[in-house]
């Protein structure tokens, strides 16, 4: 008698487990029976299993396009839950078919290396299992968008089973997914109205998932954190932004979807830690590439002004280097994180805090150390002062505080501060809008004289932008309007006549590029 198993298989967690094991037998002469494909399924119906596809000349196979949209629905939660908006994880329950390859425990290890493309490719579920018929045995699970016969391995495999005596007959194996086998994308993509956009992706500050839910996913809205919280270990709590970003102190409400309600969390990026109460300062762990750009702009010795300066991710890692740091923030739960932050990452000896506006802090405390930084005594200073400016929606409009902040003779060019001042843009030349937003509140083109630097697309058609560049001393210094005039003048020559014909400068166009140097 040919021999017919079925084995349930229940995920609970991390671990797996063999629930049930049933068998049913095809007398002889039942099995001679030529049977189509069709027919083997209703004769399998009561008791479905693990079949032998062997004797593949009695079967015929199924068409392409249905074995196609069999395979699309394959791993996809069950279709009725659609339109859930309170979890039930209990819904999620299916069951699905996979191929199986049957070998012997000893050779396993070494037939897996052979077979990585046939076999399944599923986080969460194992792909070798316990024989119940034969505990010498191991069952391989086989991917079942591939392999459907002996004839679905390919010849280096077929070789490779031989070389193992390793039969190529393929069984199929019940296994049955619940709401743990299920990724948080596809189980979104089967509860929410069918053809919208999923929300899968967010922002991880500690152990808080920060979402930023559209209009048509806010029914779903907690069970989408809850999803959050499940499908990401560490994550205790989803919260979704309900307003914009508040201009003035750079936080937003917040609404607690699932989980706890406990918004104080740390950080770690760059190898800094950092504390505060996420609901009252900024943070965004997309900017972690570009805190460490500028971070390796500075040497040891350097000098770092840092306008808008959060709860120190510009700040901490700066000093970290031996700068001198100078650190201000408006609000005043951002300023108090500082500080502790400052001290938690032992440089509150090297940062100077303050709690002022943005303004304030440039033509009071930044004023009077670079008049300091750039005195008579500057010549014999060797090392450079930096100015960042990170507060995209408005800091471009402080950079009139730039015009004619300090007294004096003008610095050398090389000594003069360089400004890296962050905006967002919707403009098609982005680089470009910048470069002229930023140059008309200082009163001179910044076309030849910046530098400009994607940090991250925002949002559709919006993109956030560092601006770099030197602050010439014609906009620095007091008095020195008839140098802007003339610095102007030259700027546009260089613009127009710079190049020559290959792209290079002749030795005139240098020795004008060198004076327009020694003026700014």
């Amino acid at each position: 008698m040919n021999t017919f198993f079925r084995i349930l298989w229940r995920p609970f967690g991390f671990s797996r487990r063999l629930l049930k094991v049933e068998n049913c037998r095809i007398t002889e002469s039942e099995s001679l029976i030529p049977l189509t494909w069709t027919s083997l399924i209703q004769r399998l119906s009561r008791a479905p299993g693990i079949f032998l596809l062997g004797q593949r000349k009695r079967f015929s196979t199924m068409p392409e396009t249905e074995t196609n949209q069999r395979d699309t629905e394959l791993f996809s939660p069950p279709s009725d839950v659609r339109g859930m908006t309170k979890l039930d994880r209990t819904a999620f329950k299916k069951t699905v078919t996979i191929p199986v390859l049957k070998a012997r425990k000893e050779i396993v290890s070494k037939l897996m290396r052979s077979l990585k493309r046939a076999a399944l490719q599923r986080p969460g579920i194992k792909r070798v299992i316990e024989d119940p018929e034969d505990e010498e045995s191991r069952l391989i699970m086989l991917d079942p968008y591939k392999m459907f016969t002996d004839d679905s391995f390919e010849k280096a495999e077929l070789s490779i089973l031989r070389q193992l005596n390793v039969n190529p007959q393929i069984s199929k194996y019940n296994l049955e997914l619940t709401y743990e086998n299920f990724k948080s994308e596809e189980i979104l993509r089967a509860v929410l109205p069918e053809g919208q956009d999923v929300t899968s992706g967010f922002s991880r500050v500690g152990h808080i998932a920060h979402l930023n839910l559209r209009d048509h996913q806010l029914p779903f809205k907690h069970l989408i954190g809850q999803v959050m919280i499940d499908k990401n270990p560490g994550i205790t709590s989803a919260v979704n932004k309900i307003n914009i970003i508040d201009n003035t102190y750079r936080n937003f409400q917040m609404e607690v979807l699932s989980g706890e309600e406990n918004m104080m969390t740390k950080v770690r990026e760059n190898n800094y830690t950092y504390e505060f109460d996420f609901s009252k300062v900024y943070w965004n762990p997309r900017l972690s590439t570009e805190h460490s750009r500028i971070t390796e702009l500075l040497k040891p010795g350097d000098v770092l002004f840092d306008v808008f300066a959060g709860v120190g991710p510009f700040a901490i890692p700066v000093a970290k280097k031996n700068c001198t740091v100078f650190a201000n923030d408006l609000n005043p739960e951002s300023h108090k994180w500082l500080l502790h932050n400052c001290k938690l990452n032992k440089v509150d000896q090297k940062v100077k805090v303050f709690n002022l506006d943005g303004k304030d802090f440039l033509q009071g405390p930044v004023r009077e150390e670079l008049m300091q930084q750039l005195g008579p005594l500057s010549k014999e200073r060797k090392h450079s002062v930096h100015i960042v400016m990170n507060l995209p929606a408005k800091a471009i409009e402080f950079l009139s505080a730039f015009k004619s902040l300090l007294d004096g003779q003008p610095c050398s060019h090389e000594l003069l501060p360089t400004v890296h001042c962050y905006s967002f843009s919707k403009d098609a030349n982005p680089a470009k809008d910048v470069q002229r937003r930023a140059g008309a509140v200082l009163g001179i083109s910044l076309e030849a004289c910046s530098s400009v630097h994607l940090v991250r697309n925002v949002a559709p058609n919006k993109e956030m932008l560092c601006i770099t560049f030197q602050i010439p001393a014609a906009i620095l210094y007091k008095n020195q309007t008839l140098n802007l005039g003339f610095l102007d003048l030259l700027q546009r020559i260089m613009k127009n006549h710079l190049l020559n014909a290959r792209g290079q400068m002749n030795p005139f166009q240098k020795k004008k590029h060198k004076l327009l140097q020694s003026l700014n």
